[in-house]
C-alpha cells in the first residue's frame, strides 16, 4: 500500500477505482464538508447509522472519526447503550465491544488519532 494513498484508494482503488474515488471527492471532499453539521455531528450521526444497522466493517473507522471529531468516549457510549434499546440489542452491544476494543488498543499504544479517556 502507498501511503501517498487515501484510506478509500487502500482499501479498494484497484479492484473499484471508481467507488474509491467517489468516497474521496463526493463523501468524503463534499459531503462531510458542508456547512450544514458540524464534523462532530456528522461523526455522531454516522456511528448511530453504522450501529443501528450492525455494519461492523465501517464502525471501527467511523468510531475513531468520531473521537477525532470531539465526540467523547462517554458521549459515544452512550449513543451506543440509547441505540441499543432502538436498534436492537446486538447491535447495542457490537458498538460497544468496537469501542471498547479501540479504547484498550490506545491504552496499550496511544496515538494521537484517539484522545485520551
Amino acid at each position: 500500500m502507498n501511503d501517498q494513498q487515501t484510506r478509500a484508494q487502500q482499501l479498494m482503488g484497484d479492484i473499484a477505482p471508481k467507488l474509491a474515488e467517489l468516497t474521496d471527492d463526493v463523501l468524503f471532499g463534499d459531503i462531510w464538508k458542508r456547512p450544514g453539521l458540524s464534523p462532530r455531528d456528522r461523526s455522531l450521526i454516522t456511528v448511530a447509522a453504522l450501529v443501528s444497522l450492525y455494519r461492523t466493517d465501517q464502525l471501527e473507522s467511523h468510531l475513531r472519526r468520531a473521537l477525532n471529531n470531539g465526540l467523547t468516549v462517554e458521549e459515544l457510549a452512550e449513543a451506543i447503550t440509547h441505540l441499543a434499546f432502538y436498534a436492537g440489542w446486538p447491535c447495542g452491544v457490537n458498538g460497544a465491544v468496537t469501542l471498547r476494543r479501540i479504547v484498550d488498543n490506545h491504552a496499550a499504544h496511544p496515538t494521537p488519532e484517539v484522545p485520551p479517556q
